[in-house]
C-alpha cells in the first residue's frame, strides 16, 4: 500500500533487486565516501542520539537507529532500543536493502517477510513488526546508511511522518559533511605547514653556507649577500603563502598564472644551488632546447618543483657527480628533466616514490636530512598545473631521471588557456 508520493514498499514488497544482490555498481566509491566520514566503530554521540530520539518521537515508537552500511556489516551509531548491540551482518539487515532505494522505505509488518525473522531486532521480546527508514544520501548521491524507526505493532506511516524522517536524514548527512570539511581543513593546514617548513630548509641551508663563505673569504661578500637576500625573500614568500592559505575558508592551493622565461628560472636555480653543489664537487649542467617557448604557469610553484628536484639530486648524488637539468618542447607541453648519476631507485622505491613520508633506499650522501615530503609536494604542484611527473631509473647506482611535463599554457580544464598575452 503506497501512502505518499514517495516510493514506499508495502507489506508484500521488499527493496531488493531481481538478483537479490546487496552490492551496487558504485559500491567501491560508496565505501570510500563512508570511510571519509570516519564514523565507523566510533562511540555513541549525543548529537546523533538526539536525532534518533526525535525520529522515535515523531513516529511514537520505542526504537530508533542510525546505522552505516559497511562492506559486510551494518554499524549502528545510535541505538535507541533495549537490544545492546552495535552491529549486525549486512546480509540479514533491512538497512542494506534500504540503501538501494532513493526514497523512504516502509515495512508495515516485518513478520510477513521470512528473510528477516532471524534479525535480532525481530527475534527479541516485543521485537520489531513495523519499520520505516530513510537512506542517508551524500551530496554525491552515495547512500551510506539509514535512519530508521521500528515498533512492536504493525502500522502505517503518514506522509508527514515520512517527510520528517527524510529531513532528519538530511540533518545527519549535514553533520557528517560539516565534520568532513573540518577534518579536511585541519589536514590542509597541516599539509601547508609541512610544505612551508620543507621549502624553507633549502634557503636556510644556502644562508648558512653563504655565511661560512663570507667568514672565510670576505672578498666574495657581494655574491654571497645577493644569495642571502634571495634566500630570505624565498622564506618570506613561503611564510606569506602559508598565512594566505590559512585565512581561506577552505585551504586550497591557488595558482597565479604568468609568462615565464625558463632561462630566468634556470639562472635562479644555478644561483641557489651552485654553492651547495660545489661543496660536494658536483657540477650543475643546464640546457634549454632551441624551440622551447615561454611557459604560462605559476612562477613560484614551478620554481618550487625544480628546487625540490635539484635539491634531491644534489642530496642523493655522490661527490663529483654531474646533474643535468634540461628543458625541451614536446607537442603542447614543456618537459623538464632533472637527471643524476647517483644511487638510483629499485622496484620498491618506484612503488612508493611520491607518497608522503616515504622512506626510500637511497640515503643522503653528505649527511643531509630528509623528511620524505619533497616528492609528494612536487607531485601536488605539478598536478595543480594539469601536468605529470614520472621517474626513470635502471636500478641501484645507475642514476635517476625525474621528468616533469607541464602544459605550455595552463588552464583549469586542461585544454583552454586562462592566460592570453
Amino acid at each position: 500500500m503506497q501512502q505518499s508520493t514517495e516510493k514506499i514498499t508495502n507489506k508484500n514488497q521488499m527493496p531488493y533487486d531481481k538478483a537479490g544482490q546487496t552490492l551496487t555498481q558504485n559500491e567501491q566509491h560508496r565505501l570510500e565516501k563512508l570511510r571519509d566520514y570516519r564514523i565507523l566503530d566510533t562511540h555513541s554521540e549525543d548529537t546523533f542520539d538526539k536525532i534518533a530520539l526525535m525520529a522515535s518521537q515523531i513516529f511514537n515508537v520505542p526504537n530508533a537507529y542510525i546505522g552505516f552500511v559497511d562492506e559486510k556489516r551494518v554499524f549502528i551509531k545510535s541505538n535507541l532500543s533495549n537490544l545492546n548491540i552495535n552491529e549486525v551482518p549486512r546480509e540479514s539487515s533491512i538497512a542494506s536493502r534500504v540503501i538501494e532505494q532513493d526514497e523512504v522505505v516502509v515495512v508495515q509488518d516485518i513478520k510477513e517477510h521470512k528473510e528477516y525473522l532471524n534479525s535480532p531486532f525481530v527475534k527479541t521480546q516485543n521485537g520489531a513488526r513495523f519499520y520505516a527508514a530513510a537512506p542517508l544520501k551524500t551530496p554525491e548521491g552515495y547512500k551510506v546508511g539509514v535512519i530508521s524507526v521500528s515498533g512492536p505493532d504493525p502500522r502505517e506511516a503518514s506522509p508527514l511522518e515520512l517527510d520528517m524522517l527524510k529531513t532528519l536524514a538530511r540533518i545527519v548527512v549535514d553533520k557528517l559533511e560539516n565534520r568532513l570539511r573540518y577534518h579536511k581543513t585541519v589536514e590542509s593546514q597541516i599539509d601547508l605547514m609541512n610544505i612551508a617548513l620543507h621549502e624553507i630548509k633549502n634557503p636556510l641551508a644556502s644562508i648558512k653556507l653563504a655565511n661560512e663563505v663570507i667568514t672565510k673569504d670576505f672578498s666574495r661578500k657581494d655574491n654571497m649577500t645577493e644569495m642571502i637576500k634571495s634566500s630570505v625573500a624565498r622564506i618570506k614568500s613561503k611564510l606569506s603563502d602559508l598565512l594566505k592559505y590559512s585565512e581561506a575558508e577552505e585551504a586550497q592551493m591557488m595558482l597565479s598564472i604568468e609568462e615565464i622565461d625558463l632561462n630566468d628560472v634556470f639562472t635562479r636555480l644555478l644561483n641557489s644551488f651552485e654553492l651547495l653543489a660545489s661543496k660536494k664537487g658536483q657540477t650543475l649542467y643546464f640546457e634549454i632546447g632551441p624551440d622551447v617557448p615561454h611557459l604560462f604557469a605559476d612562477r613560484v610553484k614551478v620554481l618550487d618543483i625544480l628546487h625540490n628536484l635539484v635539491s634531491n639530486a644534489i642530496k642523493y648524488s655522490y661527490n663529483d657527480a654531474t646533474i643535468e637539468i634540461k628543458a625541451r618542447k614536446l607537442d603542447n607541453n614543456i618537459e623538464i628533466e632533472v637527471k643524476d648519476n647517483g644511487q638510483g631507485l629499485d622496484e620498491s622505491d618506484m612503488e612508493k616514490l611520491f607518497t608522503k613520508f616515504a622512506k626510500l633506499s637511497a640515503k643522503p650522501t653528505g649527511r643531509e636530512t630528509s623528511n620524505g615530503l619533497g616528492l609528494s609536494i612536487t607531485k601536488s604542484f605539478v598536478e595543480l598545473h594539469n601536468g605529470t611527473i614520472r621517474a626513470h631509473s635502471e636500478g641501484k647506482d645507475k642514476g635517476t631521471s625525474f621528468i616533469v611535463s607541464l602544459p605550455i599554457r595552463y588552464s583549469k580544464e586542461g585544454n583552454t588557456p586562462d592566460f592570453n598575452p
